[in-house]
């Protein structure tokens, strides 16, 4: 199997209702981060907006957030919190050029003509085949490590295994992970297992619990305060293994979003959410390709910062997101919340951490 990119379908602009269309209209901010009455609200999609008669594409879009008309006619998509006072705001609600505004829903999408109404497992379900899905991956992480930017969201139980920990770390290390989101539980349980071979005090191969485990987490958090930062405690501690010691070593980013309920935190844990989601939209712009397991809030926050499409130079290629946990209702969150490009996969993360490594590797 040969991965080839889709290719994207433009819209006829010469054609009607987009000739008729009139122009947006914009309205300036006057409170600081307050928008207009009847802002545009952005989704995942390409949104174009006619500007002195021409269409333009917003080329860094993300969900639920608002359009700036800068003043020489480009476009930037901004969160509500970064308004400022003077930025000019696209108004207008519809979404098919009666405003100036066109958002391009199937745009990688082949004509395929189905008339069918009704058919059996239409679901992603724990009974659902994924055979093509793991191929489709396999042939997409290959193409995407020269020609893409990989973002992996990662939940606490893709260390809590030793043989997914090891995975997890020598893909990083082969390259098919150029960013990684996680929470200050990731990393501390990676630590764990680096140093003590347990994740909250249970060896994470025999899954035995030792005699005051419970401090193993805590023992770890404290000590990389003390340190002051990860790549010092690594350092100290000789550790030599793990998601966190192959992403030092390899220059690998990663942003650490914090919790109401974590420990410590680490040093590198934001503990403001909005710093948080500043830091992570920059990686979020970049990405081309993003796989979330077990871990539904970073997964949400993730979808909603990553739209469908991304911009390089004049060619405009899809981002794949997918999805993968042991809940149904996991998978499918995602698509609740209005990220509906996306691929789920129900399945132990543990698992599929390490088939993608044996396939990949």
């Amino acid at each position: 199997m040969s991965f080839k990119l889709p290719k994207y379908q433009s819209p006829d602009f010469e054609k009607e209702p987009f000739v008729s269309a009139p122009n947006v209209t914009f309205e300036k901010v006057t409170l600081e981060g307050v928008a207009p009455f009847n802002y545009h609200a952005t989704s995942i999609y390409p949104e174009y907006f006619k500007i002195n008669g021409k269409w333009i594409l917003a080329s860094e879009s993300r969900m639920d957030c608002v359009v700036v008309l800068n003043d020489d006619e480009t476009l930037e998509v901004k969160e509500f919190r970064n308004l400022h006072i003077g930025d000019n705001v696209i108004l207008g609600r519809t979404e098919c050029s009666e405003d100036g505004i066109y958002i391009h829903v199937n745009c990688f999408k082949a004509n395929i003509d189905n008339n069918q109404t009704f058919s059996f497992r239409s679901g992603r379900t724990r009974e659902s085949s994924y055979s093509k899905d793991y191929d489709s991956l396999y042939e997409l992480l290959r193409h995407e490590r020269e020609h893409g930017y990989i973002l992996w969201v990662l939940g606490p139980a893709v260390v809590f295994d030793h043989d997914s920990k090891n995975a997890m770390a020598s893909l990083i290390d082969a390259g098919f992970i150029h960013a990684l989101f996680a929470g200050n539980a990731l990393a501390t349980h990676d630590l764990e297992g680096s140093i003590l071979k347990t994740a909250l005090g249970q060896d994470i191969y025999t899954q035995f619990s030792i005699p005051n485990g419970h401090y193993n987490h805590i023992d770890i958090i404290n000590g990389a305060r003390r340190a002051g930062s990860l790549e010092k405690f690594v350092h100290e501690k000789g550790i030599t293994d793990g998601v966190i010691h192959s992403c030092i070593k390899n220059k690998v980013p990663f942003v650490l979003a914090g919790s109401i309920r974590d420990d410590g935190p680490l040093p590198p844990v934001f503990s403001d959410v909005y710093k948080a989601q500043d830091a992570m939209r920059q990686h979020c712009k970049k990405a081309t390709t993003v796989i979330c397991m077990a871990t539904q809030l970073h997964t949400i926050a993730t979808g909603n910062m990553t739209p469908m499409y991304k911009v390089e130079g004049d060619t405009v290629r899809p981002v794949y997101i997918y999805t993968v946990d042991i809940s149904e209702f996991g998978v499918n969150k995602l698509r609740d919340r209005g990220s509906l490009e996306v691929t789920s996969i129900v399945t132990n993360v543990q698992d599929f951490v390490v088939n993608i490594a044996n396939n990949l590797l």
